[in-house]
């Protein structure tokens, strides 16, 4: 699944392909928003691990929980 992070004072976005099921990555910017976290962390699919400050986050888009694949591998 996709998560797009807007950070405020950045012209550009921070896209992060997740495991995770949207409720749960709905939950950890719930926390980061409203002050119980003072971070945003995710981990992607890869294993690299993003933080963002929770009063740098200007908006987060979560993605449909599977998206199209390109090619024809497995």
């Amino acid at each position: 699944m996709e998560v797009r992070i807007g950070v405020a004072d950045s012209p550009r976005e921070l896209v992060v392909t997740v495991e995770a099921n949207p409720s749960e990555v709905e939950a950890q910017v719930a926390d980061a928003v409203s002050g119980k976290a003072s971070v945003l962390s995710l981990v992607d699919v890869k294993g690299a691990r993003f933080v963002v400050p929770a009063g740098r986050v200007a908006y987060v888009e979560i993605g449909p929980q599977d998206s199209r694949r390109v090619g024809f591998g497995a």
